[in-house]
């Protein structure tokens, strides 16, 4: 049916197809459930259909700097902290109930994450800061991933894309996680850095690892060009003060293009220093963000604060 659909557009050249409804028959294409003879159309065809109806990423998002970690927190856990059109729960990530609250009855569109690597990373932060839960036992670990994206799957839409940053070193059970947990795991993206993290290995560090994949039920979302491929290059953020491993707003920004639309959900479990919300504010999206650490939520707060120019505001816990 689809294929005979796209042979009489070819055929005739009259009918209006809508854009999204020709980008899943070319998916279909690509992925050889059609054969492409049947159609009319050639590679070259596709191509250029393929890059009219696709934008190329522009990076113009603002890189601000992390604001001062305070020396003690008045955010409690549990409490709900609204910045316009995003939400924030001092919560686990791995808790069901703190998440459903986060989400208040929505689903994500996308989720775009960076859990503690379990590698007892503190980086080179002025105060030499530890990510919490980064240095667990092995079954441990898989566990508390396991039970994380256990939770993410659930509040996620059937078709939704996942990003999941991560360690080599930890590829295994991040990997097992992700599949117990339901996701359909389709590609490791690569980050390459601009500059190496020293270390005591052979090889020093100058890339991060990146699991992609989607929930099953629907169609995927993509929403990028034909021309992106599994190496993502993007300057490392040469300040690190505030977060051993805080990720550049351009780089979630690219992956936040790619996998949703303006006024999406997107789900980040492991805030952090808010890197996924802030590119989300720049983006017309909504960003759910969970953090454990009641001092990196005000890190978050304050980041907002400052690049908005308006004040959030704190529910209940």
């Amino acid at each position: 049916e689809y294929a005979d659909l796209i042979a009489d557009n070819r055929i005739a050249e009259l009918a209006e197809i809508n854009n999204r409804m020709l980008m899943d028959l070319i998916e279909e294409i690509d992925t050889g459930i059609i054969d492409l003879e049947i159609t009319g159309y050639t590679e070259s065809d596709l191509e250029k259909i393929i890059a009219e109806l696709t934008a190329p990423w522009e990076d113009n998002l603002d890189e601000d700097e992390a604001p001062a970690l305070p020396e003690t927190a008045v955010t409690k856990p549990g409490e709900i902290i609204i910045l316009g059109r995003h939400r924030l729960i001092c919560g686990d990530s791995t808790s069901e109930a703190d998440i459903a609250k986060l989400m208040n009855g929505q689903q994500a569109d996308l989720v775009l994450t960076d859990p503690p690597y379990n590698v007892d990373y503190e980086g080179g932060t002025k105060d030499k800061l530890k990510i919490q839960n980064d240095k667990m036992k092995d079954a441990e670990f898989l566990q508390f991933l396991t039970d994380a994206f256990t939770v993410m799957y659930a509040h996620s839409k059937m078709g939704a894309p996942i990003y999941v940053f991560h360690a080599d070193s930890e590829g295994y059970n991040f990997r097992a996680a992700f599949k117990q947990s339901g996701y359909r795991l389709r590609q490791c993206l690569i980050w390459a850095k601009n500059s190496l993290v020293m270390g005591r290995q052979d090889y020093h560090w100058q890339h991060e690892a990146i699991l992609y994949g989607w929930k099953d039920g629907a169609k995927h979302t993509w929403y990028g060009d034909r021309k992106q491929t599994t190496l993502v290059r993007f300057d490392k953020p040469q300040k690190n003060a505030e977060h051993p491993t805080m990720k550049p707003v351009g780089l979630c920004g690219y992956f936040i293009h790619n996998s949703s639309k303006e006024g999406d959900i997107v789900l980040d479990p492991f805030g952090g220093s808010g890197s996924t919300l802030i590119a989300c504010e720049q983006m017309n999206r909504a960003c759910y963000m969970s953090e454990l650490d009641p001092k990196y939520c005000e890190v978050i707060v304050k980041r907002w604060e400052t690049l908005t120019g308006e004040k959030a505001v704190v529910q209940s816990a």
